[in-house]
């Protein structure tokens, strides 16, 4: 389970956008969902993540932020010599829900639909 206890201590502070933004851009596809939100390539890349915090809200017992995320993907074909796969990577979005655990810092977090 992730526990981002520096967002939960930044919450209601000025740095608070700052600091989930750091948190989730040092994630790789291990921890976000990112495999899961390809639309363009078929490998999710844990380079060039970028995050975006676009609502938050507290309930009693937990944080729960919306979040875009931006990172990039690449097709991957079977590495033949008559292969014509592109090579490039590709621009890639998703939007993720994160509900915190405010006593814990526990974390979930959820792939949002289009």
């Amino acid at each position: 389970m992730i526990k981002l206890w520096d967002v939960v201590n930044a919450w209601g502070t000025p740095r608070f956008n700052d600091i989930i933004k750091t948190a989730l851009e040092r994630m790789g596809v291990e921890q976000l969902p990112l495999q899961q939100a390809l639309s363009f390539s078929n490998i999710a890349l844990d380079t060039n993540i970028k995050a975006l915090p676009l609502s938050c809200i507290e309930t009693d017992n937990s944080i729960i932020v919306k979040v875009s995320i931006f990172y990039t993907g690449l097709t991957s074909g079977c590495q033949c010599a008559d292969d014509l796969s592109p090579v490039d990577e590709q621009n890639e979005y998703c939007e993720i829900q994160l509900t915190i655990q405010k006593i814990s810092a526990e974390t979930m977090i959820r792939l949002l639909a289009d």
